[in-house]
């Protein structure tokens, strides 16, 4: 008994599933086959795709003597013929859900990741490795064809739903030749020719890497020969072991983005002090480097700290606009307005300031929130379309020569030198200690408040933790370090920050005094 061809699509807002789903629907009728859609919606804000599922029976009407097949309006787990989707992490979702099989389904995904709401809320780092997802997709698939969707789509200047109909016509699983997929979308009214690229290339991907399974390898391996990282500088290279260049070398080309090369050199100088202390307490690299590698992420975060300099600058690049234009589908010829709100504050400005008017302005700005007034702030909006907008904009981003002489670039690396030496003499101690220090640094994330409040609590953990209190031995100290610093990504309040230092032995953070703000309110309002 033949029984229907079997597929389940996950697609995310706003890629068009159910155009997809509708297509194949109609792919199947125009040749003659009967075929049934259901879905079910997903939830906003990433929480979930919708998915459609969908079965085609492989028997042409005409040859089933006036019998109709029956069709199912949900999947049944273990069953599926095929398993496509646009976002990895909503791959290997259904696949724990068991809707794959490694004996039957073919599982056809991209790498492009959207990020879930759970994962963004974390404090830390809260992405799923995608080489871990990628393990269980291949372990519960008959065969699988994995790649960037999202960079096919942004290529040919159509949507995913166009990709995943061509990775799905490319595959041989619809009894369907090409010609009739192609049929369907000239159907179609606006985009015909975006969503026939589209289809193209998705379809030469999977039909090569179908007939030919090392296609697939070949091609992410251009791939990635194609998005490779930034060039490292040669002496720099030779200095720094391999392990640790990827790296390096994306810090590297941040600290010249963000200031200059002699920005960058110093960037490399603290990291070679790092990389001396690492070879001194671990001579044979059994640890892989993992602490010089650490360093090069977070300390380059931290020296390219955000400021008003920086916002202008990244608010007026030419790449962000066609990131605009293309989020919102602007034609060449259409008139986009793109207006940025800003409400910078004393400390936004005070940072650029020298220390002795920095801090004047810091203190009056103190005494008005005594007084119970709001913290002084700029409201502003700037169309960055318009002549004036985008020139202004552009004059408060050339002011890097500026940004050395603030008191904020004077406090940040401070702070930095503060935080380098602790890694530097914690590693020369013993080797998971300095490793723990370094990741301290994650504690450095965000803006404004925010950032404070990271750069105080990394200070209070180097200050009673790192240089301070009795432990029988250094990895003791590391271990509480680390359950200090797990404590602090895992409660953005703090309590649990300041329950696990108290069970270190160490002193909780003094209480921040805040003034009371009277509000003035009408009688009966």
């Amino acid at each position: 008994m033949t029984g229907p061809i079997t597929l389940l699509i996950c697609a995310l807002g706003g890629e068009g599933g159910g155009v997809l789903a509708e297509w194949l629907v109609e792919t199947a009728v125009h040749c003659g086959h009967s075929a049934q859609s259901s879905s079910i919606p997903g939830v906003a804000q990433r929480t979930g795709a919708t998915t459609y599922y969908v079965e085609v029976f492989p028997v042409p009407d005409g040859a089933l003597a006036g019998r109709r097949p029956v069709f199912s309006l949900s999947p049944v787990p273990g069953a599926l013929d095929m398993l496509v989707s646009s976002e990895l992490l909503e791959t290997v979702r259904q696949i724990g859900a068991g809707m794959a099989s490694a004996d039957r389904t073919l599982v056809i995904s991209s790498l492009h990741r959207t990020l879930t709401t759970a994962e963004k809320m974390q404090l830390g780092d809260g992405r799923a490795p995608s080489d871990e997802l990628l393990h269980v997709l291949r372990e519960h698939s008959r065969e699988s064809q994995v790649f960037d969707m999202a960079a096919l789509a942004q290529q040919a200047g159509t949507v995913v739903s166009a990709v995943l109909f061509g990775a799905i016509a490319g595959s041989g699983v619809l009894p369907f030749a090409r010609e009739a997929f192609e049929h369907v979308i000239r159907q179609g009214g606006k985009g015909i020719e975006p969503s026939m690229k589209g289809f193209a290339l998705a379809f030469e991907i999977v039909s090569g890497a179908h007939s030919q399974h090392g296609a697939v390898v070949a091609a992410a391996e251009a791939a990635a020969a194609d998005i490779a990282g930034p060039a490292l500088p040669a002496d720099v290279a030779q200095a720094f072991p391999a392990a640790t260049h990827a790296m390096l070398a994306l810090g590297h080309a941040r600290m010249l983005d963000y200031q200059d090369a002699a920005y960058a050199k110093l960037y490399v100088e603290r990291l070679a002090a790092v990389l001396a202390a690492e070879r001194e307490a671990d001579p044979t690299a059994a640890h892989g480097f993992d602490t010089t590698r650490e360093m090069a992420r977070h300390l380059a975060l931290w020296m390219a700290f955000d400021d008003i300099v920086r916002v202008a600058d990244l608010k007026t690049r030419a790449s962000r606009m066609a990131r605009v234009r293309a989020e919102v589908k602007a034609g060449e010829g259409e008139l986009l307005r793109v207006y940025d709100h800003f409400k910078p504050g004393v400390p936004e400005i005070a940072g650029l300031l020298p220390a002795a008017m920095s801090r004047a302005l810091t203190r009056w700005d103190q005494r008005r929130q005594q007084a119970g007034k709001a913290a002084w702030a700029w409201p502003l909006k700037i169309g960055t379309h318009s002549v004036l907008g985008f020139v202004a904009l552009r004059t408060l981003a050339k002011l890097k020569w500026l940004r050395r002489r603030g008191a904020r670039h004077a406090a940040e690396q401070a702070m930095i030198e503060r935080w380098l030496a602790s890694v530097v003499q914690g590693t020369r101690t013993h080797w998971a200690l300095g490793h723990e220090i370094a990741q301290c640094g994650r504690l450095i994330k965000g803006y404004g408040s925010t950032n404070e409040r990271g750069k105080k609590s990394l200070l209070h953990v180097l200050e009673h933790l790192a240089l301070a209190g009795h432990f029988d031995t250094p990895q003791a100290r590391a271990e509480a370090i680390r359950d200090v610093r797990l404590a602090a990504l895992a409660d953005d309040a703090g309590k649990a920050f300041d329950q696990t230092l108290l069970r270190h032995g160490a002193k909780a953070r003094p209480v921040p005094s805040k003034p009371i703000q009277w509000v003035s309110r009408r009688p009966g309002a």
